[in-house]
């Protein structure tokens, strides 16, 4: 394995590169989603420094050296049990778990904030503001943003429904029209599906708002894509940093939506509240 060549190498090294060396041993996991400027500033070393231990080992370079350590790293996995989060090893205490799990999740957030195309939001708002009817689609963990999706749509008096059950959904994406909006939801945009049923909606007139990975099919059939390029291993035991960028898309759409139907929904929005606010119980109960 690549991590026990790096230890039997280790006493050859420069005390720089034994530096670079240890780190890697430590946290394996991590390296694997950090530029080379990155890696060399948490684990103290410069950037020729991390050259000369790629080339030391037999690699051309820092990328293939990342190559290689990513496979040796999924095959050192315990069969037993799956992954249940990137970087966070078997043994992690848990202050660990805590910073890993929303340090990524951070880090999710502003990469799609930064990432995120404008002109396609305004887009995707204009066509849902407008539609007669909106239909929200996901498998899986999808399905579970698309339900909270179709929730803050309902709350706008907006006629939407959600659908995660793959019959489901494609028997409904039959039954549009011109007018309807479908939102849906996939990480990868390869889930065969998810990207059936957006075939179907926009061969009966209807639209499609994708919420995917921008390179993906679905992205690339989509009437507008929101593309959330959230690198996130498929392989784990649940996604989280995509479902929860995915969710904060959700919340963009639901705000946009609300801003431009103006100040009658407003009105719609306050009787509401006032209704929810009778169910609660006294502060003094």
């Amino acid at each position: 394995m690549l991590l026990s060549q790096v230890k039997a190498i280790r006493e050859q090294l420069r005390p720089s590169e034994r530096k670079l060396a240890d780190y890697i041993v430590e946290a394996p996991r991590e390296l694997l989603d950090l530029s080379m400027t990155e890696v060399a500033q948490r684990a103290g070393v410069s950037q020729p420094t991390i050259a000369r231990f790629c080339h030391a080992l037999g690699f051309s370079g820092f990328r293939e050296f990342k190559i290689r350590l990513a496979q040796a790293v999924a095959a050192d996995l315990p069969t037993e049990m799956p992954a249940v989060y990137r970087d966070v090893r078997p043994d992690e205490p848990v202050p660990g778990v805590a910073a890993k799990v929303l340090d990524r999740t951070i880090g999710a957030l502003v990469q799609v904030r930064n990432n995120l195309s404008t002109d396609a939001l305004g887009a995707a708002i204009d066509l849902l503001a407008k539609a007669s009817r909106i239909e929200f689609y996901g498998a899986g963990g999808s399905g579970i943003a698309a339900q909270d999706m179709q929730h803050k749509f309902f709350r706008l008096g907006m006629p939407s429904i959600a659908y995660s059950d793959p019959h489901t959904f494609l028997m409904s994406a039959a039954l549009l029209g011109p007018g309807d909006v479908v939102v849906a939801i996939s990480n990868t945009g390869r889930t065969r599906d998810v990207v059936d049923a957006a075939q179907t909606a926009l061969s009966r007139g209807a639209k499609v708002i994708a919420i995917t990975h921008g390179t993906s099919p679905l992205a690339r059939l989509a009437s507008v894509g929101l593309h959330a390029n959230v690198d996130e291993d498929t392989d784990i035991f649940s996604p989280m940093t995509s479902r929860t960028s995915h969710l904060a898309i959700g919340d963009i759409l639901a705000v946009g939506v609300a801003l431009q139907r103006g100040p009658a929904l407003a009105e719609k929005l306050s009787s509401a509240k006032d209704i929810i606010a009778r169910r609660r119980l006294d502060a003094n109960s």
